[in-house]
């Protein structure tokens, strides 16, 4: 059956009483993604932006492609950007993640039932300045990392804060609306895509499983900033913390082989890298068969 496509998003005042998480939920679930005006304070996005700056300034460009290399990027947002921090705790986004990936199981033991609940986690924070001349991303869906089966509803979710203003002329994020309820056997267009423009302190809050790409920057000197939290089903991590069990010092004197059996390596094509590297050649300066580069 044909999905019924949509050429907008919707937008909800982040400041109105009315924007509860069962709304943006109920929203999402039908069109994959929302906009919700002002979920940030504009001074709060500026201090964000401001305590980046260094951080984008030494980045390196992307040699896989998948940036533009005119893009600078930021990781490990919650160790630099103490606004970055409260942002990950926005009470709106963090009900909105756990309505969608909370996970309740109800296992018995013997003739015992138990039941546990497991609350996402963070799976990535990011920074991105889409500088003039940048090319449109490829349309991606990000869930894609957790090589789900067909089926299963999104592991993740997305949310993008705009730190400048974000329009369809600077690069705006470009997202097909419903595109979450597509199989995996259809290709997305950048025709079917829209931008999702922003204004300071405007979020885009997106399902994992939804198409999307940073757009084309065609202005000759507007710098496109944004942040980005993705969540992730609480569940995606060993059993074991290993890299607390077995850490780098002691890793390091063990073979590539269990290594990666400990975690260290990547998981392709990109869960478990460190600033867009694959730990291995951080940590151990491995490089065989099994390095991924990003």
């Amino acid at each position: 059956m044909a999905v019924l496509q949509t050429t907008q998003l919707e937008r909800l005042d982040g400041k109105d009483p009315s924007t509860t998480f069962d709304k943006v939920v109920e929203i999402i679930r039908r069109d994959g993604g929302v906009i919700i005006n002002g979920l940030l304070e504009k001074e709060h996005a500026g201090r964000i932006s401001a305590e980046l700056k260094p951080v984008y300034e030494a980045d390196i460009p992307d040699t896989s492609g998948f940036f533009p290399t005119t893009t600078r990027r930021a990781t490990g947002l919650l160790g630099v950007s103490p606004g970055c921090v409260e942002l990950a705790t926005n009470k709106l986004w963090i009900d909105v993640c756990n309505a969608v990936l909370t996970s309740t199981c109800q296992p018995w033991y013997g003739e015992k039932r138990a039941t546990w609940t497991s609350k996402p986690i963070l799976a990535g924070t990011f920074g991105f300045q889409i500088h003039p001349g940048s090319r449109q991303q490829d349309l991606h869906r990000d869930d894609s990392d957790y090589h789900l089966p067909p089926g299963v509803d999104s592991c993740m979710m997305g949310c993008l804060v705009a730190t400048t203003r974000s329009t369809k002329e600077n690069g705006a994020t470009m997202i097909i609306p419903r595109s979450h309820l597509w199989s995996l056997d259809r290709a997305p267009k950048n025709m079917e895509a829209i931008p999702a423009e922003l204004d300071v302190g405007d979020a885009l809050i997106f399902s994992g499983n939804v198409y999307h790409g940073g757009g084309a920057n065609k202005t000759k000197d507007e710098i496109r900033e944004v942040v980005g939290l993705f969540m992730c089903k609480g569940f995606l991590r060993p059993e074991e913390n290993h890299t607390l069990a077995v850490p780098p010092e002691q890793a390091k004197k063990l073979s590539p082989q269990v290594q990666r059996l400990l975690g260290y390596g990547i998981s392709q094509p990109a869960v478990g890298f460190y600033k867009y590297k694959d730990p291995m050649q951080i940590l151990f300066g491995v490089e065989d068969d099994e390095t991924v580069h990003l």
